[in-house]
């Protein structure tokens, strides 16, 4: 359940997944308690239908559930028991379509990434005005896509908070301490990877920034969130951790990064969020590309990461 949450920032380890839930219980007690049984129930409803051992132990059958309850609670309110129920049952679908992610991506050996949480979150928020039961709230949150307004010349603290909060927005957390413990967890089950991490929160920082974002925006963390996990896929997790790759991975996080209005733009008028699609989108397009580019083509060697066994272990089993 632990390795489920680390899983989330492609990383087999029990420790950085007990530092990211205290993380998360500390920032919000709910959002923990969200997390985790969402980690929970979707590792055992894999267990329970026979999924491989390995994707169950390391955590891989946990981590889209997790995202998927985190997101339930933060968009329709955690203290509603309606969401509470919605959320278990929906950790349980998202065992399933993982498993149909996972079939239909094997033919092009691309790993799921967190696509099935943003399908599986995606229809539900978008359906939720539907049933009043799940949002009773009057009103459409679907909106018209606006100008970008405000200033965007970023101050010492903004730069400060960016960094963290590009972090901490990946589990929904707009709070820059919780950032710097999640970092701390990276670091902790890897060195790569934190200083990966961190590369990619100071290039989707660079990115909004030169692209003339409101400091607002780049302030909160949402636009750089996805440069973050996108930097992490693409540098040390599916393909080799290398001068090559980094650079490979930090023109993915800014791509990432551009393209994170772009698709909340499209989904704006449904009342539909980005989530990590930018991130999804990126990464499995520069993977597909790696393959054309023999110095950035390498599979990670040695240790190899459990991530990785997304793309080629799953269909097997």
């Amino acid at each position: 359940m632990l390795r489920a949450l680390a899983q989330v920032m492609f990383l087999d380890s029990a420790r950085a997944g007990a530092v990211f839930a205290l993380a998360l219980l500390t920032a919000d007690w709910r959002y923990g308690a969200y997390a985790l049984g969402g980690a929970a129930l979707g590792t055992g409803a894999a267990r329970l239908l026979g999924a491989p051992r390995d994707r169950v132990r390391t955590g891989m059958e946990g981590f889209n559930s997790c995202l998927t309850a985190l997101c339930f609670a933060v968009f329709l309110g955690a203290d509603r028991p309606a969401t509470v129920v919605l959320a278990a049952a929906a950790c349980l679908v998202a065992t399933v379509v993982t498993a149909a992610v996972v079939r239909l991506l094997h033919v092009w050996d691309l790993p799921t990434l967190t696509l099935p949480y943003c399908l599986l979150a995606g229809a539900v928020t978008l359906a939720a005005p539907a049933f009043r039961r799940i949002r009773p709230h009057d009103g459409s949150i679907a909106a018209l896509p606006r100008a970008a307004s405000g200033t965007a010349a970023l101050r010492w603290h903004d730069l400060a908070g960016a960094f963290f909060r590009n972090v901490s927005q990946v589990f929904f957390l707009d709070q820059w301490p919780a950032g710097a413990v999640l970092l701390a967890g990276l670091f902790l089950a890897s060195r790569v990877a934190g200083w990966v991490a961190c590369a990619g929160s100071a290039t989707g920082i660079l990115t909004a920034w030169a692209l003339g974002t409101p400091a607002a925006r780049i302030a909160d963390g949402t636009m750089g969130c996805n440069a973050v996990l996108a930097a992490l896929a693409l540098c040390g997790v599916f393909l080799a951790a290398t001068r090559a790759t980094l650079l490979y991975a930090l023109l993915g996080a800014a791509t990432a990064t551009a393209l994170t209005p772009a698709v909340a733009a499209l989904l704006a008028p449904s009342g539909g969020h980005p989530f990590t699609w930018p991130f999804v989108l990126t990464t499995l397009g520069f993977l597909a590309a790696a393959r054309s580019f023999p110095l950035v083509a390498t599979h990670p060697t040695g240790n190899r990461p459990a991530a990785s066994l997304h793309a080629d272990q799953a269909a097997t089993g």
